[in-house]
Formats: structure tokens, C-alpha cells, sequence
């Protein structure tokens, strides 16, 4: 069973910093692609980061400098750094995994970031 549980969400001042953390169970962690996306009240979902199970990394431009993807395959887990937070970062973040071999995408419950001004 593909588990994916996602922490380190909070409340944060414009300006500060988060981690988030995805641990990831049931699937080969270090074969497949993990991506963070992320929903703001009324939007549409979107990419914020991905990083391949080789460790190449993209990022949407929002988060470009700001952000960073990273993963630990010992662990099974990927982090998003998160740096100089606006409030047009609060949003629900959640963690998805496109999985080795079948290439399914598994979505975790989502943490909230909440970027106050």
C-alpha cells in the first residue's frame, strides 16, 4: 500500500522559512519521481517543484531561488526548503510521487502553509 505523509506545514511570517517533509512507504522510493504541488483557496493545483530519481531538479517560477527539492533515498523521504516565504505562498502543499515501474501518480493528504503578511 503507497503511503505518502506529508509534515512540517504550519504558520509562518512573511519572509521566514518551512520544511516540508514527505515520508514516503510501499513503493521504491529511489526509482521514482517526486514532486511537490500545491492549492491556494479557488485556484487550480499547481507544480511547484519535482526531482527525478536521479536527482535532476524543475521548478515552477514562483518558486525559483526560493524553494528547494531535495531527497534522500536512505530515508525514503523529500523535502521542500522553503525561504523567503510571501503570503502568496499559503496554500495546501502536498506531496506526489510518480512510481517505479508502473509510472501511477500517488497523491499524499496534504500539509497547510499559511504565509502570514
Amino acid at each position: 500500500q503507497v503511503q505518502l505523509v506529508e509534515s512540517g506545514g504550519g504558520l509562518v511570517q512573511a519572509g521566514g522559512s518551512l520544511r516540508l517533509s514527505c515520508a514516503a512507504s510501499g513503493i521504491i522510493f529511489s526509482r521514482s519521481a517526486m514532486n511537490w504541488y500545491r492549492q491556494a483557496p479557488g485556484q487550480q493545483r499547481e507544480m511547484v517543484a519535482g526531482i527525478t530519481s536521479s536527482g535532476s531538479t524543475n521548478y515552477a517560477d514562483s518558486a525559483k531561488g526560493r524553494f528547494t527539492i531535495s531527497r534522500d533515498n536512505g530515508k525514503s523521504t523529500v523535502y521542500l526548503q522553503m525561504n523567503s516565504l510571501k503570503p502568496e505562498d499559503t496554500a495546501v502543499y502536498y506531496c506526489v510521487a510518480r512510481v517505479f515501474p508502473s509510472f501511477q501518480y500517488y497523491w499524499g493528504q496534504g500539509t497547510q502553509v499559511t504565509v502570514s503578511s
